[in-house]
């Protein structure tokens, strides 16, 4: 039975994971920054096989307790908007390497980093160049570590379709930001789940970064239409460019929860796409999940009630 510390094990893919390793006999410290949140994850296993313990991935001291004594560690901590304390270098650069020295510190055999598709150094994105500040990070600490980047997640609890299936249910117009055209390798959560499950479990795959991607790339644009499709809303899909759309996050990110913010959109101007450089889930026989598949069991929760209505375009 191996000891398995996961950072962010509340979220929305630590619950995923968290079931793929029990199920491997594993013991889980679901690490987060308030446990009693994480109640949800006991019965994941069998008694005291999960324990939520309390963490801060800003806080040393506290990263070190929940490490101690861990075979293998996960982060799978990640913000998609910067509030106060939480921003992106203190969590996806900082926090990362913090993890990544105390696991090295420890003793741990195997880190497993989750980064994104779209880190890199030159990103126009804040958010796509701390994932790889964070990247290079943990491999400075941890050279061993395996990096996992996957496409937009998706799944029941996910934050991109949902949104829009509320905002296909509420407003009669679905904007296509930068005119729908940027590319996108929708990956479904219990695939990304097997696939840091199966690498925790290969010492090969010390080292290496891989690329999660879904089967199948679609625009923007098509993604849009399979959302009106699956809700049954008939709604106008009006070409909006980057920069308009970019001023109206200069509001929305104001919000307590914006809806959208100027660095996002910089990350919409870029296609999140494997690039077939790295080894994916095909790499370690597992066939991605089709969205087609996966979409119609959560976003009935938008449907109207009657006759199904076609899509229509601007």
């Amino acid at each position: 039975m191996r000891n398995v510390t996961v950072f962010g094990g509340s979220g929305f893919l630590g619950r995923y994971l968290i079931s793929r390793l029990v199920k491997g006999g594993d013991r889980v410290r679901a690490a987060v920054r308030d446990p009693a949140a994480a109640s949800h994850l006991l019965p994941l296993g069998d008694v005291g096989q999960v324990q939520p313990v309390q963490a801060n991935i800003r806080n040393a001291a506290s990263v070190r307790r929940a490490v101690g004594g861990a075979d293998v560690v996960v982060n799978l901590v990640g913000l998609l908007y910067q509030r106060g304390a939480q921003s992106f270098q203190a969590v996806h650069e900082d926090g990362a390497a913090t993890i990544a020295a105390v696991a090295a510190e420890a003793g741990a055999s195997r880190l497993l980093q989750v980064s994104a598709i779209g880190a890199a150094a030159d990103a126009t994105s804040a958010y796509g160049r701390s994932k790889a500040a964070g990247e290079a990070a943990v491999r400075e600490h941890f050279p061993g570590a395996t990096i996992v980047r996957p496409s937009i997640v998706f799944g029941p609890e996910d934050g991109f379709f949902n949104l829009f299936g509320m905002l296909a249910s509420l407003s009669p117009v679905l904007p296509l930001i930068g005119g729908g055209h940027t590319r996108f390798q929708p990956v479904y959560v219990g695939d990304v789940a097997d696939g840091i499950d199966a690498l925790s479990r290969d010492p090969a795959s010390a080292g290496a970064t891989y690329e999660f991607g879904g089967g199948q790339v679609y625009s923007f644009r098509e993604l849009m239409e399979m959302v009106c499709a699956q809700t049954g809303r008939q709604r106008f899909l009006v070409p909006v460019p980057f920069a308009l759309v970019k001023f109206d996050a200069a509001f929305l990110q104001l919000w307590p929860r914006p809806l959208l913010t100027m660095d996002q959109v910089e990350l919409l101007k870029r296609d999140n796409v494997a690039d077939g450089n790295c080894p994916g889930l095909d790499d370690l026989g597992i066939a991605p999940t089709p969205l087609e598949a996966v979409l119609p069991t959560y976003m009935h929760r938008y449907r109207r009630a009657g006759r199904l209505q076609p899509t229509e375009q601007a």
